[in-house]
């Protein structure tokens, strides 16, 4: 029987009562309604619980959802999604600068570094922070230094925490053989596309219309499997984000951000208004802050003179202060400035938001990256070694660490061999005509977007 993931509103419900919970609503009226009527929990790590629900538990799940979706916010003004809002309210917003244009090795090391981090994570997908803690101590491999491997692992260890089952195949360090598609890769190609197709002056239902064309629906996830659904049931931007979308703040707005802060270099402002337009196809408030942070903190990155902890502290300049990911990164930021044992900063982080997020939402994993970044110094290995150590969304997180790290390192050389070798300049990918193609034509390629307007 097909359980088609991220989208079955019996599904769909626990994670919207989770997040309205987050987000300043009041759910536990609708909350007792679903449960009096025998409404399952939210699947909490595959997109789709095992088995259909009854007709009438579905029809309930909609109308719940829109319910809730109607509930008022008491954090609206904290946390805007509309772009003047957002700026309104950031006093340090930065100013427009005119960009200059990132040579190419930089942006080559940028691509590997991304790729690389996404590929050192994907074994180690939704698996708990102690099963990933176990895994590489049992092959000597923690602090991690290098790619997880399966050789000498015992039986007994693999059979209680098994490897990421789409993922081993092709990311554990003795079955590397070139980068593997990842929706982390995808969607910077596709980006490269909507900039190659309209410019930075796109506009959202540019970008809705460059998934459509280019997208195979069964490469998305979370919010962008919602909002694809949505565009095809007629909805336009930014209303595809908010209908029976509670993934709304996850963070795949994020790892959609790397192109826009690569051809804004020095403009932050400039990089996190793209991410901005981009990211509201998909999600809202905390969801869309961290595209903004990350393209910001990478435009800042794409200079080649500012160091990591600028770039972190231009990232927050873009995100409404009283937000709750600007608290969460600031605190995780003073984590990782107090405590030279890295471990330390992790069980803080996880204390602080595990129980109460998913291991893919925005707030968590946007905080982790900035402890890895700071606490390494921005330094590559350290980044994305300490990224994907800390768990949750352990492939996007490694990806987003590698991108900024590889970018400051500001040259493919500068990353270690026993990295990058392994990716064969080759990455495999669904997306156009990209398949197969190498991460110094996408440098190339990318160069050439931060000259066009």
């Amino acid at each position: 029987m097909l359980r088609l993931t991220w989208v079955q509103p019996e599904d769909l419900l626990g994670h919207e009562l989770r997040q309205a919970a987050q987000d300043g609503r009041e759910p536990k009226a609708v909350a007792a309604r679903w449960r009096a009527a025998g409404g399952p929990e939210a699947p909490t790590t595959a997109g789709a619980s095992p088995t259909p629900v009854s007709r009438y538990l579905r029809q309930l799940a909609e109308d719940l959802l829109d319910e809730l979706a109607d509930l008022p916010s008491a954090l609206a003004d904290d946390e805007p999604t509309d772009l003047e809002r957002i700026r309104a309210v950031c006093a340090d917003w930065p100013e427009p600068a005119p960009a200059s244009a990132t040579p190419h090795r930089p942006l080559e090391a940028a691509w590997l570094g991304r790729a690389t981090g996404c590929l050192l994570g994907k074994p180690v997908e939704k698996l708990p922070l102690e099963a990933i803690r176990h895994l590489a101590r049992a092959t000597g491999n923690w602090p991690l230094t290098t790619y997880f491997t399966a050789k000498g692992v015992p039986g007994e260890l693999l059979a209680a925490h098994p490897w990421n089952r789409r993922s081993a195949t092709t990311s554990l360090a003795e079955n590397i053989d070139g980068m593997p598609e990842d929706d982390d890769l995808n969607y910077p190609l596709l980006n490269l596309v909507l900039l190659q197709r309209h410019g930075r002056t796109f506009t959202t239902t540019d970008v809705a219309r460059t998934w459509l064309d280019e997208l195979p629906a069964g490469r998305t996830f979370t919010a962008e499997r919602v909002a694809y659904r949505n565009l095809l049931t007629g909805l336009e931007p930014p209303h595809t984000a908010r209908h029976r979308n509670p993934f709304r703040e996850w963070i795949g707005a994020l790892i959609r951000a790397d192109v826009h802060g690569w051809t804004n270099p020095g403009d932050p402002a400039a990089a996190a208004a793209q991410a901005h337009r981009d990211a509201t196809l998909t999600h809202t408030a905390n969801g869309v802050y961290a595209a903004m942070f990350t393209a910001a903190a990478i435009a800042t990155a794409a200079t080649g003179t500012a160091d990591v902890h600028t770039c972190l502290r231009t990232g927050l300049t873009v995100v409404p202060p009283r937000s709750r990911l600007a608290r969460a990164v600031r605190q995780a930021i003073e984590l990782a400035r107090e405590h030279t044992d890295f471990d330390t900063v992790v069980d803080a982080l996880h204390a602080t938001h595990a129980a109460t997020h998913h291991w893919v939402h925005a707030v968590p994993n946007t905080a982790l990256i900035a402890a890895a970044l700071t606490h390494a110094d921005g330094d590559f290995t350290g980044s994305i070694c300490r990224a994907v150590s800390g768990g949750w969304d352990t492939d996007s997180n490694g990806a987003t660490a590698g991108s900024i790290a590889g970018l400051l390192a500001a040259d493919p050389a500068a990353l270690p061999d026993r990295w990058t070798a392994p990716l064969k300049n080759r990455l495999s990918t669904s997306i156009g005509d990209f398949n197969g193609i190498g991460f110094d034509t996408l440098a190339h390629l990318t160069h050439r977007e931060t000259h066009r307007s």
